[in-house]
């Protein structure tokens, strides 16, 4: 009886302490948005981790001391990355290393949403623009 109540005790206590889980296809935003909507759905001295939706674009800047995994969970559209355009589009994994310029330009009707992950954690201040030439 002592296993089965020790057992009982393991079990739910592992369960109070057990990650979030997030079904990536399902989220959708939790508020009305213009441009860009950015959800923190993980966050720790080592990374954060954002779900981003995009109905526009994403104007060109830079992390100084931030190295960003981006992962295309729907939708399309022309990523700037240093001097290279390239076509994103779902199922699509890259990284865009740290102090590197980019942006986005949403080529479909609906907008891009997006996995990023932010290593080591980011704070909000590390994202300086770029005027467009």
């Amino acid at each position: 009886m002592k296993k089965y109540i020790l057992f009982t005790i393991i079990i739910f206590g592992f369960q109070g302490i057990s990650q979030d889980v997030f079904k990536l296809k399902k989220e959708k935003p939790d508020v009305i948005y213009e441009n860009i909507h950015v959800r923190k759905i993980s966050d720790s001295p080592e990374q954060t981790t954002f779900l981003i939706w995009i109905k526009n674009s994403v104007k060109l800047h830079k992390h100084v001391h931030h190295t960003e995994n981006i992962y295309v969970i729907s939708g399309n559209g022309e990523m700037t990355i240093g001097d290279e355009k390239l076509v994103i589009k779902k199922g699509d994994f890259f990284t865009i290393p740290k102090n590197t310029p980019h942006g986005l330009e949403v080529r479909s009707s609906a907008p891009v949403k997006v996995l990023s992950i932010q290593s080591p954690q980011f704070k909000g201040v590390d994202r300086i623009f770029i005027n467009a030439k």
